[in-house]
């Protein structure tokens, strides 16, 4: 039996696209880990790798990466009547069509036919940034995504970090930031809430109107100087009494955080990073689709 079994879990795709012309190729690895095949399938599976003759797998990036100047646009608009984009891979890519010049109505035509139910908003508003001309059809998208979502019941704080430290990228190798997953999350919960509140906080807190989609998004980001952190003082400020409250951040912060009056949730956007480690709240490191869900679970728990 291989000592890397992990070596046996992988199709024909993923061995051409990790094959790379090095000096140490996946053949080398198969034979230095004296894998077994499971079956026959598998076993001229490697063989093929093994003699060179894998076959080019058929996927959205065979055909861009065959082309240039022009064709770039003609691979484009093929892949997109087709439909051999996904939503991830799409959102990803609307720089690259626009730089192509690609249909502008055919692209629109696609993003309002696009799958969005496991696309979270921050994937929107990141790609918002790239193609600021393609909001409203990004928009209807996004919102499109959240709509059908069962609601929290009661009232819900809704507290947002805008310091300065939530500009920076969500990882090293990210174009996304911080404030794309806060502000991503805010419209989220805004429309899978009963009753919402919206404040944001960096040196102090600031009330917020608790508009719709990229609305929310430029009211948050356009409430306050992007400064310092004080999430204690802002915490102690809110006077209005909730169901639940829920803090976004990348959990820096210049003062003592207390316990919340109510159930406190605490989303960290940044939890590779930073914890703040105050007071009895939940901690949510990072975020999915799954996020509402847990919140949900969570509260139909007996105390």
């Amino acid at each position: 039996m291989s000592h890397y079994p992990a070596f046996g879990k992988f199709d024909e795709y993923q061995l051409v696209k990790y094959d790379r012309a090095q000096p140490v190729r996946l053949r080398d690895v198969l034979f230095l880990c004296h894998a077994k095949p499971r079956d026959e399938a598998q076993a001229m599976l490697w063989k093929r790798l093994v003699e060179g003759q894998l076959a080019t797998p058929d996927t959205w990036e065979v055909p861009l990466s065959a082309t240039r100047g022009d064709g770039k646009r003609e691979a484009w608009e093929r892949l997109l009547r087709e439909r051999r984009l996904g939503a991830l891979a799409l959102l990803r890519n609307l720089r690259n069509l626009k730089q192509a010049g690609v249909d502008e109505g055919l692209v629109r035509e696609v993003l309002g036919r696009m799958e969005t139910s496991r696309v979270l908003p921050f994937r929107f508003i990141a790609a918002a940034r790239h193609v600021p001309e393609w909001e409203e059809p990004l928009e209807r998208a996004m919102l499109r995504a959240v709509e059908s979502r069962e609601k929290l019941p009661g009232h819900t704080l809704l507290v947002v970090d805008v310091s300065g430290s939530m500009t920076a990228p969500l990882s090293r190798r990210s174009e996304m930031l911080r404030t794309d997953a806060a502000y991503g999350l805010a419209i989220l919960l805004l429309e899978v809430t009963e009753s919402v509140s919206v404040y944001s906080f960096s040196d102090r807190l600031v009330r917020v109107p608790p508009r719709r989609g990229f609305a929310l998004r430029d009211a948050i980001d356009a409430s306050q100087p992007h400064n310092a952190t004080y999430l204690g003082v802002a915490l102690r400020q809110i006077e209005e009494s909730c169901d639940r409250l829920i803090v976004i951040t990348d959990e820096q912060a210049h003062d003592n955080i207390a316990s919340p009056r109510a159930r406190g949730i605490m989303i960290n956007v940044a939890s590779y990073k930073n914890g703040v480690g105050y007071g009895e709240w939940t901690y949510i490191d990072g975020w999915s689709e799954a996020l509402v869900d847990y919140v949900r679970e969570l509260e139909r728990l007996p105390d």
